[in-house]
């Protein structure tokens, strides 16, 4: 990421020109100027204005307003301005607006009206992509290629006949024959079998349960189209332009594989927006830093959107407290970003998005917002030479994540209603209490340099996948895999014999019922909570509430580490443990309360020899590089104990005060920057 701006920090946001008369932009210039400023992402929603008729384009304003930014010395992230398609084409070719599963048809008036898979969208986005690069390709302020906005944020699956053919291609390029599709799919199960391609359809409104198979497919399915959509564009650029190419990602977006997506970007770029009145949303935040950081390979990312203050989306929209957006931008740098952007630098008087706060906001630069981001443009500029701009962050734990777990542990059709993300969330929660600095991996990366890998519901899970978690432990690591996982195959089949796979010798054991904690169904009535349950072992430190989930385990190597207490499962495993190799391999058949997870996961951390970071209540750290930041998410001023200097103030670590927001960056000698193996493994 460094090299898309020299050595200096990238610092801006989106600028929407066309929404101001032209006599505004030089004042919008001069003002990016006073703050620091230094890339815009221009011609984002643009293509009503920049082809206001089917082949008519009109480019003097634009050209103007990238004159005036690059007289200015602020570079231009260009964006192909296809995310939000003109209301001449839909009316035009009312066939590529998307359509919904129950067959409701999206109209024009919002954003992303259309059809991912529409050969007339696609036909249209490309000669407009193709226009703006024949004009701008060379142009001397271009840094970045912005290619469309947010794919699938509001229209990820489409149910259209054109989604119906091109659904069926992809059947097609994946199975070869009908019979392997019937096979997968299990259509034996309510006479569903399929005599030709030509038969299926997308998963539309049924009467009850869908296909399980079928509707993985079908996300599979969607989130490749839009990166086809994403490709096609790319292609085109490709033809006549060598500057890198970026899309902005959307952090955990449940509907888009991001591990498909990221070996297609120059940059990764994220948009992020945690709610300033939820006590979670730091920790929230670092998971998906660490996430965009992962994406990339361990290579610094861009932040391509946050909010200066208040958004407008929710149904209670709380303003960020003073301090708390630099908190939050400088949480980004800490883990892995080369560059802070903003959505949107002049805040809109016009349209749905004018109570969204801007770097500039209605009430001008007399404001404490405008003052915030004209200090820590400020602040960034002066870090060029820090030693963070383009270095890298240490973890020496992984937590595999993977999407078709994600898409298919949440069908309805299921043991008991679980949330994917929540899961993954509840450990690490524990890790990033414990001070432990996570990445993200799949199952089939070289997990070799982490000390400790984290399995949670992976669900659905291949062979080679299964094999590489046990060849990571058998080589010495310690694996932890949780309840939920290894229970299918790629197409959703039963792993029979008691679930898990070759991961039954790796654990020790097999997994004989599923008996989640209920309740009396009385949805109806409001639904009744379900009970709590209770595990005791000295690993969970004594007895422990959990919840959620219970299963009868079967131990035939492992040893018990914790057990139930009362109920169907009392004195069964609940938390094991079992020499693999050179390594070991724990299982947790619960969801155990934060404080037993905490409990356990410093337990494996000291176990696995992991390095943990200093552990101050309100505090987060992280080590990128030789450098330790520190951000203070709390409401009270702590004090530090650590070596070192304050890069920011050249305060010495030691009786550091850090106020509410506050942020310290350390200079210490610690170990400098990654060790060779994982510097290898990651480059």
């Amino acid at each position: 990421m460094s090299d898309v701006l020299g050595r200096r920090f990238a610092f801006g946001g989106d600028y929407n020109p066309e929404q101001w008369p032209a006599e505004v932009w030089p004042e919008d210039v001069s003002l990016m100027n006073r703050a620091g400023v230094n890339l815009a992402s221009v011609g984002i929603f643009s293509w009503a204005r920049i082809e206001p008729r089917d082949g008519e384009f009109d480019f003097a304003w634009l050209d103007e307003v990238l004159e005036l930014l690059h007289a200015g010395g602020v570079r231009v992230d260009l964006a192909t301005a296809t995310a939000s398609p003109p209301p001449w084409l839909l009316v035009k070719h009312p066939e590529m607006r998307p359509q919904l599963e129950d067959g409701t048809r999206l109209s024009s008036g919002s954003r992303q009206a259309y059809c991912p898979s529409s050969p007339v969208y696609r036909r249209h986005a490309e000669r407009l992509v193709r226009a703006i690069v024949d004009r701008y390709a060379d142009h001397p302020a271009l840094e970045l290629w912005h290619v469309n906005n947010e794919y699938g944020c509001h229209v990820s699956h489409c149910y259209c006949d054109a989604s119906a053919d091109a659904f069926r291609v992809f059947l097609r390029d994946r199975y070869g024959d009908i019979d392997r599709l019937n096979e997968a799919w299990g259509t034996a199960f309510w006479s569903q079998r399929y005599d030709s391609f030509d038969e299926i359809l997308p998963p539309r409104s049924a009467p009850t349960f869908k296909n399980p198979t079928q509707l993985l497919d079908f996300d599979r399915f969607s989130s490749r189209e839009l990166l086809e959509c994403y490709r096609a564009e790319v292609r085109v650029i490709r033809e006549r332009s060598s500057v890198p190419i970026t899309t902005n990602f959307m952090g955990f977006f449940k509907a888009v594989d991001y591990w498909a997506w990221a070996p297609e970007v120059d940059v990764v770029s994220d948009d992020s927006y945690p709610d300033p009145a939820d006590p979670l949303a730091p920790v929230f935040g670092a998971m998906q830093r660490d996430l965009l950081r992962s994406l990339g390979g361990g290579k610094p990312w861009l932040l391509m959107e946050q909010s200066p203050s208040a958004v407008n989306w929710r149904e209670r929209n709380a303003a960020k407290r003073p301090g708390q957006m630099r908190a939050w931008s400088y949480q980004c740098v800490g883990r892995g970003a080369d560059g802070i952007l903003f959505f949107q630098w002049r805040q809109a008087k016009a349209g749905a998005e004018k109570f969204h706060a801007g770097m500039l906001p209605h009430g001008g630069t007399d404001t404490r917002v405008f003052r915030e981001v004209e200090a820590l443009g400020a602040e960034l500029a002066s870090l060029a030479s820090s030693g963070l701009l383009g270095s890298r962050v240490e973890a020496d734990v992984a937590v595999v994540f993977d999407w078709d777990s994600w898409w298919a542990l949440e069908q309805e059709a299921a043991p008991t209603r679980l949330s994917y993300l929540e899961g993954v969330f509840s450990w690490y929660r524990a890790l990033a209490a414990a001070g432990v600095t996570v990445d993200f991996v799949r199952a089939t990366d070289d997990l070799s340099a982490y000390r400790l890998v984290v399995v949670p519901h992976l669900l659905v899970a291949g062979d080679r996948q299964l094999e590489a978690l046990d060849a990571y432990a058998a080589a010495g690591g310690t694996l932890i895999a949780t309840y939920q996982t290894a229970v299918t195959d790629e197409d959703l089949h039963i792993r029979t014999g008691g679930y898990l796979g070759v991961l039954q010798d790796t654990l020790g054991l097999w997994v004989e019922e599923f008996t989640p904690p209920a309740a009396p169904d009385l949805a109806a009535r409001g639904g009744t909570p379900p009970p709590a349950l209770a595990v005791e072992g000295d690993v969970l430190g004594g007895r422990a509430e959990a919840g959620l989930w219970a299963e009868v385990v079967r131990v035939t190597a492992a040893r018990v580490e914790a057990a139930f207490v009362g109920g169907v499962e009392a004195g069964r495993p609940a938390v094991t443990s079992n020499a693999r190799g050179a390594g070991s391999a724990w299982y947790v058949a619960t969801q155990l309360s934060d404080d037993a997870l905490l409990h356990l996961v410093l337990h494996l951390a000291e176990l696995a020899g992991v390095e943990r970071l200093p552990r101050v209540d309100g505090v987060e750290f992280v080590r990128r590089g030789g450098l330790l930041v520190a951000v203070n998410h709390g409401e009270e001023a702590v004090t530090l104990d650590e070596p070192g200097e304050d890069v920011l103030t050249g305060a010495p670590g030691r009786e550091l005060e850090l106020g509410p927001q506050g942020v310290a960056i350390l200079r210490q000698a610690h170990c400098g920057d990654l060790d060779g193996t994982r510097r290898a493994r990651l480059e």
